[in-house]
């Protein structure tokens, strides 16, 4: 009977050495791509709120042009409130049918990881109120 050596192999004590280490870089990359998905949410929510904020103050102004309260085109007094708040002026509307009413559509850039996804987009309308007639009993 010859003694064949046998392809069994017995573990060392040292075998799982630098496993830790593997482990700590992996858990690392993994909180880097949390923590950079999460800088990019903060980018994109505050783009959409700066986009509505300075949509909102546009309409405003540009609906105080519009009845007359303050000098000026509309569109352009829009504008212009809409390039101090950091925005820029995608659309301006006079709705014929709403006397002194006015719809403006703002872009911002989305600033940080999530740059690629373009522009925060804010659309208000602002005008006077609508006045409605009770005709009560």
């Amino acid at each position: 009977m010859s003694l064949r050596q046998s392809s069994f192999y017995l573990p060392r004590e040292d075998a799982e050495r630098g496993s830790n280490t593997v482990a700590s870089l992996g858990l690392i990359c993994v909180l880097l791509v949390l923590g950079l998905t999460l800088a990019g949410l903060v980018g994109v929510v505050s783009a959409n709120h700066r986009a509505a904020t300075a949509a909102d103050l546009a309409a405003l102004a540009g609906a105080d042009a519009a009845r007359g309260l303050t000098s000026g085109h509309p569109c352009s007094v829009a504008a212009d409130v809409a390039g101090r708040n950091g925005a820029s002026l995608a659309g301006c509307a006079l709705p014929s049918d709403l006397s002194g009413t006015v719809d403006v559509r703002v872009t911002i850039p989305i600033e940080g990881p999530f740059a690629f996804l373009g522009s925060a987009e804010g659309l208000s309308r602002a005008g006077p109120p609508s006045v409605t007639v009770n005709k009560g009993s």
